[in-house]
């Protein structure tokens, strides 16, 4: 004769023997809050005595702070941090991770500052999003190992955690999309102390020095009030001495719509006598006549990237750093020819 194992109870048999109702029983088993502690303690005590399985609760993920800086250095890109926020937010609730932002002027992102804010937002974890730490702060992360991500940022010496777009490489494709189209004379707008406006620096330098008779012109900016307006002065007074510049790479799109004012009001049509490129894909670049053709930033992947290198981080505090780079994807739009993109 066979012998007949005994059934498994299951969570209606539970909510009966404890007196309770099934989804009690349900949520205190998948460890959801909300219950009290004796009914949950008796339940899970009911369930061990009859045999029922009970998944232990999950590890506890440290909080997160993000620190974002509010100087406006890079031209007022406000919806460029909407986007990686709403990436940083998502990602770390799917996590369990309890999370914080706050705006912080880059100037006051000292230790005793941040140490201050992480402690009244009970956070291990820091997120340092369009902020180049200082050597003061590099030195406090460093003695108090605290775990950090640096977002849209890059770390020259890799000796933190983070993840950027590809400045290089997105900077380069740049450029390059305005030399196929037949330019020579090609400006780069552009001004930052931020390692990741160096790096498309250094992209658009490296795209006009592939082409033997192409000339890069640097023009350096302020960013003290509107960029499109700086960018629309500086714009028409090249036009002005008639040095035959006839495209432009901008920094970003706020810069591009002040660039493409600029050759407008000269009386140039676009593309054909003035080609213009931007960079980050921000809503402003659908509603410039024409559209602008700019490289397109995954801003919210981003910040789903950085919650990802903080998890890595929590599990493992002495692993080597990993520096995250996502590729930029051209967006055709108006303002270079359709050659540049094919």
């Amino acid at each position: 004769m066979n012998e007949i194992k005994p059934r498994r109870p299951r969570q209606a048999d539970i909510a009966a023997l404890a007196g309770v109702s099934v989804s009690t029983v349900s949520r205190v088993l998948a460890n959801e809050p909300g219950i009290s502690e004796s009914v949950r303690e008796h339940i899970l005590r009911v369930a061990a005595e009859h045999g029922y399985q009970v998944r232990s609760a999950p590890e506890a993920v440290p909080g997160g702070l993000a620190l974002i800086a509010s100087d406006g250095v890079t031209g007022g890109l406000s919806v460029f941090y909407e986007s990686i926020v709403e990436g940083l937010r998502t990602a770390a609730a799917e996590h369990g991770m309890s999370f914080e932002v706050r705006l912080i002027r880059e100037d006051r992102a000292t230790p005793e500052v941040i140490r201050d804010y992480m402690k009244s937002a009970r956070a291990e974890g820091l997120f340092l999003v369009g902020i180049d730490p200082s050597g003061a702060l590099r030195g406090w992360i460093d003695d108090e190992k605290v775990p950090v991500v640096l977002v849209n940022g890059t770390d020259p010496q890799l000796r933190l955690d983070g993840v950027s777009p590809s400045n290089f490489f997105g900077a380069f494709e740049a450029a390059q999309r305005l030399l196929k189209a037949g330019h020579r004379r090609i400006l780069h707008l552009t001004g930052s102390h931020r390692n990741t406006i160096r790096e498309r620096v250094r992209g658009f330098e490296a795209a006009i020095t592939s082409v033997p008779d192409a000339e890069g012109r640097l023009v350096p900016m302020t960013f003290h009030g509107s960029a499109s307006r700086e960018a629309h002065e500086l714009t028409a007074a090249i036009l002005a001495e008639n040095a035959g510049f006839t495209a432009a790479f901008c920094m970003n799109d706020f810069i591009a719509v002040g660039v493409l004012e600029a050759v407008t009001e000269a009386g140039l049509r676009v593309p054909e006598d003035f080609a213009i490129v931007g960079f980050d894909d921000l809503p402003c670049a659908l509603m410039t006549n024409p559209p602008l053709s700019t490289m397109r930033v995954d801003r919210a992947a981003l910040g789903r990237e950085a919650i990802g290198l903080m998890m890595s981080r929590f599990r493992d505090r002495a692993a080597p750093a990993r520096h995250v780079c996502h590729g930029v994807i051209p967006v055709a739009g108006g303002t270079v020819s359709d050659v540049a993109t094919s």
